[in-house]
């Protein structure tokens, strides 16, 4: 066959020639392919973008992957897992740029929001639980009711805001004859608290109509609170998926 940079054919194995390297660690993109079920384009792209360490070429141009090219793809697709492909992108491109504590600042950054995330979630249910708690004639709103401005001024939050919720659904203010303002009972400013307190922890509206269909039809708080233990199960499981994605990132920092 073919001199220096040709390839040859064994036993069905193209095995690249010309690297100097020996035979039994050199792997192609198919296999690192089929290591972590993705395609060979996509592990061609993971190097291009830095999430794999530069792979040597043989003279006609072909990529020699080697094992730490595997344990690179192992590492970044655990990392995906608890951190997502934006973080896990970050902390492999500094990695393989010589640059660990900046690696291990995006690790810290990620643990910090998910603590945050945390704490929200459990200001967000003592809140939810008093609000749930209130009857509707209870909460400190006029018989007449509350203009969009004022109950936006209430709540701290944007009138288009409040818009948006009743676009979606979840609020159905009542309108004044003539002018066709919108009036805010006390059962409608509760029920805005309570989605302006779950979008705070990053609720979609969706997940928020159970929640308000529960409290008004028994005035108790069954779906808030099966929320909520999902919202905290969730974060538990990406804890775990977190310690399981810088335990391989430290494997992969001490490995040879």
């Amino acid at each position: 066959m073919g001199g220096t940079g040709s390839t040859e054919r064994t036993r069905g194995t193209r095995r690249p020639r010309g690297t100097g390297r020996p035979e039994s660690t050199r792997l192609r993109p198919v296999d690192l392919a089929r290591v972590a079920g993705v395609s060979t384009q996509q592990v061609r792209n993971y190097e291009d973008a830095g999430i794999l360490p530069p792979a040597e070429r043989t003279a006609a141009g072909y990529r020699v992957y080697e094992d730490r090219h595997r344990r690179a793809l192992l590492t970044y697709r655990v990392l995906v897992r608890g951190y997502g492909t934006g973080t896990a992108q970050t902390v492999m491109r500094a990695v393989h740029a010589g640059d660990v504590p900046a690696a291990l600042a995006a690790v810290n950054a990620a643990h910090a929001a998910l603590h945050d995330q945390r704490l929200s979630l459990e200001a967000t249910s003592r809140a939810l639980e008093a609000v749930a708690a209130q009857a509707p004639g209870e909460a400190a709103v006029p018989r007449s009711g509350l203009r969009i401005g004022e109950v936006a001024a209430r709540l701290g939050v944007r009138t288009s805001a409040l818009r948006v919720w009743e676009s979606a659904g979840l609020l159905v203010p009542g309108r004044e004859p003539g002018t066709g303002y919108r009036r805010f009972g006390p059962a409608d400013v509760r029920d805005a608290r309570m989605i302006s307190l779950l979008r705070q922890s990053r609720y979609p509206l969706l997940q928020i109509r159970p929640v308000l269909e529960d409290l008004r039809r028994t005035g108790g708080g069954e779906a808030l609170r099966a929320a909520i233990a999902r919202r905290h199960a969730a974060l538990a499981q990406r804890a775990t998926a977190m310690l399981e994605g810088s335990g391989r990132l430290h494997r992969y920092l001490t490995e040879d």
